[in-house]
């Protein structure tokens, strides 16, 4: 499979999950919530280390830059 996110991108990602986190483990965020939103981070985080999404591969979308 050939990546399909770009490193601006999963910088965003990465940020993300780390916002997430620790707005859990500060207490801002419980329950549901935390539940849905650190679901969402852990996807982001695990498509954002691996490269490849499979959404955007349905979608046919490619910020990944050949050559760098």
């Amino acid at each position: 499979m050939n990546r399909n996110i770009g490193t601006l991108d999963r910088i965003i990602r990465a940020v993300f999950s780390i916002i997430v986190a620790l707005l859990y483990m500060l207490g801002y965020i419980d329950g549901t919530v935390a539940a849905v939103l650190g679901t969402i981070a852990f996807v982001l985080l695990a498509t954002g280390t691996t490269g490849i999404s499979p959404l955007y591969m349905l979608l046919d979308i490619n910020t990944h830059r050949k050559g760098r």
